[in-house]
C-alpha cells in the first residue's frame, strides 16, 4: 500500500515541477508558443489531478492508526495543486491581456483604462477564487480529521468490546475453577473422614483381638 503510494508522490513531483517550470516561461514566449504551453500546462495539471485522486484512494484504504502522517502529505500536495491552478490562472490572464492587445493594437491603447480596470477585477475575482479554495481545503482537512476520529473510536470500542468479553469469559473460567476446587475439597474430606473411621474400627477390632486372646489365655491357664 505505501509502495503504491510513494510511486505516486514521485509522479507528482516530477509533474508538478515540470508545470511550475512552464508557468514561469508562458509570459516570455512567442503567441503560437505560448498557446501550445498553456494547452499542455493544461493537461499536465489534469495529470496531476488524476494523481492526487489515486493517492487520496491509497490514503483512504491505509489503516486509521497509520494514516495519519499520510493524511498530512496529501494536505500539502492539494495546498501546492491549489498554488499551481492559481499561478496558471494569473498567467493565462497576462497571456489574454496580451493577446488583446496584440488583436487590438492601436484601439487597445485607447481603452487602456479599461484593460488596467478589467484587470483588477479580474485580481479581486481570482483573490475571492483562492481564498474559497483554502477554505474548501480547510473544510475536508476537518472533514478526513472528524472521519478518522470517528474511525479511530470505533475500534477502540471494539476493541473494548473483545477486551470485556475476555474478562467475562476469564471470570467464568474462575468459577469454573472454584466450583471445581469446591467439589475436591469436599472429596478430599470425605475420603479422610472414611479414612479416620476406618482407622478407628482397626483400633476397636485389635483391642478387641486382644482382650479376646488374653481371655482365652487366661481360661486356659486357670483350667491346668
Amino acid at each position: 500500500m505505501s509502495a503504491d503510494f510513494e510511486g505516486y508522490e514521485q509522479d507528482f513531483a516530477v509533474l508538478t515541477a515540470e508545470i511550475t517550470s512552464k508557468i514561469s516561461r508562458v509570459p516570455r514566449l512567442p503567441p503560437d508558443e505560448k498557446k501550445q504551453m498553456v494547452a499542455n500546462v493544461e493537461k499536465q495539471l489534469e495529470e496531476a489531478r488524476e494523481l492526487l485522486e489515486q493517492m487520496d484512494l491509497e490514503v483512504r484504504e491505509i489503516p486509521p492508526q497509520s494514516r495519519g502522517m499520510y493524511s498530512n502529505r496529501m494536505r500539502s500536495y492539494k495546498q501546492e495543486m491549489g498554488k499551481l491552478e492559481t499561478d496558471f490562472k494569473r498567467s493565462r490572464i497576462a497571456y489574454s491581456d496580451e493577446v488583446r492587445n496584440e488583436l487590438l493594437g492601436d484601439a487597445g491603447n485607447s481603452s487602456e483604462n479599461q484593460l488596467i480596470k478589467l484587470r483588477e477585477e479580474r485580481a479581486h475575482l481570482l483573490d475571492n477564487t483562492e481564498r474559497l479554495e483554502r477554505s474548501s481545503r480547510r473544510l475536508e482537512a476537518g472533514y478526513q480529521i472528524a472521519v478518522e476520529t470517528e474511525q479511530i473510536g470505533q475500534e477502540m470500542l471494539e476493541n473494548l468490546s473483545h477486551d470485556r468479553e475476555r474478562i467475562q469469559r476469564a471470570r467464568e473460567r474462575l468459577r469454573e475453577t472454584d466450583a471445581n476446587l469446591g467439589k475436591s475439597s469436599r472429596i478430599l474430606t470425605g475420603m479422610l473422614r472414611r479414612i479416620i473411621q476406618n482407622r478407628i474400627l482397626l483400633v476397636i477390632l485389635g483391642i478387641i483381638v486382644v482382650i479376646t486372646i488374653l481371655t482365652a489365655i487366661t481360661f486356659f491357664v486357670r483350667g491346668h
